[in-house]
């Protein structure tokens, strides 16, 4: 028997990033018959530029579990295999592909979708680095049943946390991971038993996390320091919030607001204002602790500018 008193299920596991590998292990040892794995197709990465598998697939394999990596669901072949498994239910969580109908119907108990985010707010590609950017105080995991919509299927059950002054993407990434992980176990249980209350989402306060695009990771200086503070942790460590200095990309890894600093209309947003990399800002000023020059790792700032000082009046 399973966790939470379920009998094991036949399940189809589907996701692909560092964020589903604890629910496939979570369902793996909960004792649930994970009949295969779907995940993305390994990509080329590193410097030799080499094809490199996922981690949910490593995982899976380290597990014994088999995996199947289609490009899409296109294919008739690619659609008539996923039924053809007989799964009871299918367990998704970052996939990275839009589920056809087809797909959605064929397991016997439907589809359900890990969220990183408190539903309705924040459907999409990219909930944690959104809210962060947003500077929303709570987030969470939700439960949902998959439907043709993006995101818009009834809530089955959520577990929040708080958005600390501090977070990262990483950090906030790795606990909503477990709780996903945590989360998944009893709503299977309560879904093989056909005890799973499930609420539809509510109309009001419905937004959408879009894919983050590379563009937005160059700092506007012009915007108020409190927004770049939440731009540069939620895009560390990727892709990183940079800036040009001597015609290079700097990344910042951290920084912090200066209190009591406002606008000083004698001072260029992206100016320096002192020699220990405070910067003016639309409104207010930032210090900018922790950066990483290309080619380089990251250092705290005192480091960095040991090799290179930063003086009053550089603008950024």
């Amino acid at each position: 028997m399973t966790d939470q008193n379920a009998a094991p299920q036949r399940i189809i596991f589907m996701g692909t990033p560092d964020f589903a590998v604890a629910p496939l292990r979570a369902l793996h040892q909960a004792g649930h018959r994970i009949v295969c794995v779907y995940c993305q197709p390994p990509r080329a990465a590193g410097r030799g530029k080499k094809p490199r598998p996922s981690p949910v697939q490593q995982a899976a394999e380290e597990l014994g579990l088999p995996v199947r990596s289609p490009l899409n669901f296109r294919n008739v072949a690619d659609r008539d295999a996923f039924a053809g498994l007989e799964a009871d239910l299918a367990v998704v969580a970052a996939y990275g592909l839009i589920l056809p109908q087809a797909i959605l119907d064929a397991p016997r108990l439907g589809c359900f979708n890990i969220h990183a985010s408190l539903l309705p707010r924040w459907r999409g590609a990219a909930p944690i680095h959104r809210a962060i950017m947003a500077g929303d105080t709570t987030s969470g995991i939700t439960i949902m049943r998959m439907e043709a919509g993006l995101d818009t299927g009834p809530m089955l059950m959520v577990d929040t946390t708080a958005i600390s002054a501090d977070d990262t993407t990483v950090s906030l990434h790795d606990r909503l991971a477990t709780m996903g992980a945590d989360l998944i176990v009893p709503a299977v249980a309560a879904i093989a038993a056909g005890t799973a209350s499930e609420t539809a989402q509510p109309m009001d306060g419905v937004t959408y996390a879009a894919k983050i695009d590379k563009a937005e990771a160059r700092i506007d200086w012009s915007q108020d320091a409190a927004m770049i503070e939440r731009l540069i942790r939620a895009l560390t460590p990727f892709p990183g919030a940079w800036f040009e200095l001597d015609g290079h990309r700097v990344k910042v890894h951290a920084a912090h607001l200066l209190d009591g600093q406002d606008t000083d209309a004698g001072v260029a947003p992206g100016t320096t204002v002192d020699d220990a990399l405070g910067v003016q800002c639309g409104q207010g000023r930032l210090r900018l602790t922790r950066l990483q020059r290309a080619g380089k790792g990251p250092v705290n700032a005192a480091d960095m500018l040991n090799g290179r000082p930063i003086p009053a009046g550089t603008s950024l």
